[in-house]
């Protein structure tokens, strides 16, 4: 994975016409979707597209990543060949695998890939989230929470508050961190609000993420902006870890002086 892995900038599988402009945004990572942003009649129509476009010319991002249809769709067996071909002609760095709840549905998207072809997991279904910990732990190069596909899974209702999947968000971020993968927050569908989406990411980094799912490219500059670590949080974590230190070796000092 990048070293910063702030935003996930994505992008609808059936307009790869868009794919040469958001490189102005400068995301971390640009996600074309073949799953949600495309209508199940265009899956084939919008797969042959993308790929091509993503042939002729990868936007400038950090990353490039083909989000996939879930396993167990009519698309995800030819979603999956089409990523892997393009993985091998450098066109995408890997894929996104949502709905992510068995740990032999990564294994064989990995099989199916080449070697160093990343692969960045979708937790946004009730099982999903339940079983975070052990999924997590076979170690996708980042993961995501989806919070509007697991409101929907559960029964529950999106509110402007959030509170509805507060547990399961900050499931996916502590399972994230104790697996040692890049966890990236929830999306704001609300693409224009700036507002909303700053207060969301806010949110999000208080939780423990260190990115964001966006869904337009205003997005990410507040995504940067918030994931990324202030110069007094840099100088605060810096004098932590001396003072860290000096107390570790005062206590080694007393601890080897022989007794007399």
């Amino acid at each position: 994975m990048t070293a910063r892995l702030r935003s996930l900038l994505f992008v609808p599988g059936g307009r790869p016409d868009l794919l040469p402009k958001v490189g102005r945004a400068r995301p971390d990572a640009v996600v074309v979707d073949l799953e949600d942003a495309v209508a199940p009649d265009a899956k084939d129509t919008a797969r042959r597209a993308a790929v091509d476009a993503l042939t002729a010319g990868r936007p400038d991002a950090g990353l490039v990543l083909l989000r996939v249809n879930p396993p167990g769709t009519p698309w995800h067996e030819s979603d999956l060949a089409a990523a892997a071909g393009a993985s091998a002609s450098g066109a995408v760095d890997g894929v996104v695998l949502p709905k992510y709840e068995r740990a032999d549905q990564l294994a064989a998207v990995w099989a199916a890939l080449p070697g160093g072809a990343r692969v960045v997991v979708g937790l946004e279904t009730a099982r999903g989230v339940a079983d975070a910990r052990p999924l997590l732990a076979q170690r996708p190069d980042a993961a995501y929470f989806g919070a509007e596909d697991y409101a929907a899974d559960i029964g529950g209702r999106r509110t402007a508050a959030g509170t509805e999947v507060l547990y399961a968000r900050s499931t996916v971020c502590v399972a994230a961190h104790l697996a040692g993968v890049p966890a990236l927050d929830q999306a704001v569908v609300a693409v224009r609000d700036a507002d909303a989406f700053r207060v969301d990411a806010d949110q999000g980094r208080d939780i423990g993420y260190r990115g964001k799912i966006c869904l337009h490219p205003v997005q990410v500059a507040i995504a940067h902006e918030v994931f990324t670590p202030s110069t007094a949080e840099v100088e605060h974590a810096r004098a932590v870890l001396a003072a860290a230190a000096q107390a570790s070796g005062s206590w080694t000092g007393r601890w080897s002086t022989p007794c007399t």
